[in-house]
């Protein structure tokens, strides 16, 4: 069998010979360390992306077999993006912009910390329509010309050293990206109306481009949607109002893409998703990822007793473990042995390997799943 085909026979609840080594990137210093410890040169730690050609040759070296990042990137975002404007810069370093998502953020360039989001350029309907409405309209720019969807198809029919999985953007996540948690949050009471068309506009966007590359005739094993809506208490929107408002758009596109023989649906959302996830899975998305071990120890266990084996993951590993010993890591994947038992369910360090992970830690991890997780 091929990592491709071991891939969906773990999905599907079919027999494989080996589980696939799964891991989800790497912290930009991270590799910058490995790099300067020997391991990786130079342009593997400037120039690695998720699904490019240094991310392979990273995960050969490492001993995984792909990083479920691994997609087809259709343009879902703002087109053009806002361009980047720096607005102020104080004297201890810390500097003001206008992001390209038409966010106003400061950042400290000395620390790795997320920006912190200040403003932003949506301040109301007038700036919705002008600056922000004809950014998101469909077309080839987005989902690529008939030349670039052919070569796609083409790519999809040869993959097989990974599913072949198409990003289906975000229904919800990007209107975070462009307005802010805050200001969003008032928007659903302030201009409720104006917060529905957000909401419609990038999700139509999503659905017109998801919708052109599958009628492409490309052989799409799986959709993945990004979120990132959540945080170690719970969702940053009202779990009714993502309800009524956010989940139908998930259902127009899986059903659409039901229709052309897809059927798996992965959703990124990082923190305790639990609230959210019977809105999610009603319409339609059965894989959740990255199961965030966090300080609530999340699990697909108590999920997959709830909705059943519909209900599938990839995620739940501790990544933490990596920077710790060998024993650790024995008893990390120990932990998760009764996980695999469930079926439908593929292991991987719960999101990007950070900055404390060791070289051999990693390696080690790969080769002990490997070894365990063979049939």
């Amino acid at each position: 069998m091929n990592t491709r085909e071991r891939t969906l026979a773990v999905f599907n609840y079919q027999n494989y010979d080996q589980m696939p080594v799964v891991h989800f990137g790497y912290w930009t210093e991270l590799l910058a360390k490995w790099h300067k410890e020997g391991h990786l040169t130079a342009d593997e730690a400037e120039f690695y992306f998720d699904k490019n050609e240094y991310d392979k040759i990273i995960c050969d070296k490492l001993g995984f077999d792909f990083c479920w990042g691994h997609q087809l990137t259709p343009k879902h975002k703002v087109h053009p993006f806002f361009e980047k404007k720096i607005l102020e810069t104080h004297p201890n370093g810390v500097i003001r912009y206008i992001n390209p998502d038409g966010l106003i953020e400061e950042t400290d360039p000395n620390t790795t910390t997320i920006p912190a989001t200040i403003g932003t350029l949506m301040t109301g309907r007038e700036a919705w329509e002008e600056l922000y409405k004809p950014r998101l309209q469909s077309g080839p720019a987005r989902h690529g010309t008939p030349g670039e969807l052919a070569r796609w198809k083409q790519l999809s029919e040869e993959t097989t050293d990974a599913p072949f999985g198409v990003y289906a953007g975000s229904m919800f996540g990007y209107a975070r990206d462009m307005i802010g948690v805050e200001a969003l949050s008032y928007l659903q009471v302030d201009d409720e109306d104006l917060f529905i068309e957000i909401i419609d506009t990038v999700a139509n966007l999503s659905f017109e481009t998801v919708k052109a590359v599958l009628e492409a005739g490309l052989r799409v094993d799986f959709l993945h949607f990004w979120e990132d809506i959540c945080f170690k208490n719970g969702p940053l929107i009202n779990p009714a109002t993502f309800e009524k408002y956010v989940a139908p758009h998930y259902k127009k596109i899986t059903d659409m893409a039901k229709a052309h023989g897809v059927n798996l649906f992965s959703v990124d959302s990082d923190g305790l998703i639990d609230k959210l996830i019977p809105a999610w899975f009603a319409n339609g998305v059965n894989i959740m990822f990255p199961i965030e071990v966090g300080t609530w120890d999340a699990s697909i266990a108590p999920w997959r007793e709830k909705y059943g084996r519909e209900l599938r993951g990839v995620g739940g590993v501790r990544k933490s473990v990596l920077g710790e010993d060998r024993a650790a890591i024995d008893a990390e994947i120990e932990r998760i042995k009764p996980l695999v038992d469930l079926g439908g369910y593929i292991p991987c360090p719960d999101h990007r390997i950070s900055l404390e992970a060791t070289w051999d830690n990693v390696r080690y991890y790969a080769d002990r799943m490997r070894a365990t997780f063979c049939r």
